[in-house]
């Protein structure tokens, strides 16, 4: 699994009605696509949820990283590149994914919280007590999603959550809301560790 995001920055006066509209004629496109896991539409408003920004930031789980390769050389992104310049892709090693007890409805937000693992720390201390509190948010009522993921770059972890309604307030992280969702491949994320 292989978990990747890309945020378009929109100005302050943008009309986000023009996203909600890109997103309803076009988000069904990857519905099928062939090795993704989900792909969850997200945005931010400014005002909105404390966001500071507006903000179109879709976030993907991916199946299979020639699934992802396919995605960003073809016509899907060659679309936001056409429409809003090419935005830095950024993309993780999936350390972990589980279905909520959520995970029937569709979502309607989702949080990202990055965490840089401390340089001093021991990396598989820090990942397995991250795994523990991910096994934990898996059986939270409200939940549709959670996944781990790890920047090696960077040594951050990513903490990802689909929420069935609005995150709750104790949810750390930015918070995005969810326009669409597609999951063609979510069966193959598999569930639990990934390694």
């Amino acid at each position: 699994m292989h978990a990747m995001q890309y945020s378009v920055p929109l100005p302050a006066d943008y009309d986000m009605e023009i996203i909600r509209r890109r997103v309803k004629t076009r988000g069904h496109l990857l519905d099928d696509f062939d090795g993704l896991g989900l792909k969850a539409y997200g945005i931010r408003e400014r005002g909105t949820d404390g966001s500071p920004v507006n903000e179109y930031a879709p976030f993907y789980l991916w199946a299979e990283q020639e699934a992802m390769n396919r995605f960003l050389l073809g016509d899907g992104f060659r679309g936001v590149v056409r429409d809003f310049g090419r935005p830095a892709v950024r993309n993780w090693q999936g350390l972990y994914h589980r279905p909520g007890p959520a995970a029937a409805r569709l979502p309607a937000s989702f949080t990202r919280h990055a965490v840089p693992v401390p340089g001093g720390a021991d990396l598989a201390t820090v990942i397995e007590d991250a795994l523990a509190t991910h096994e934990k948010l898996a059986t939270t009522d409200g939940v549709h999603t959670t996944a781990l993921s790890l920047d090696p770059r960077r040594w951050e972890l990513l903490h990802f959550t689909l929420w069935a309604d609005a995150a709750p307030e104790s949810a750390a992280g930015e918070r995005f809301q969810v326009l669409h969702l597609s999951t063609p491949g979510v069966g193959r994320l598999g569930a639990g560790r990934q390694w």
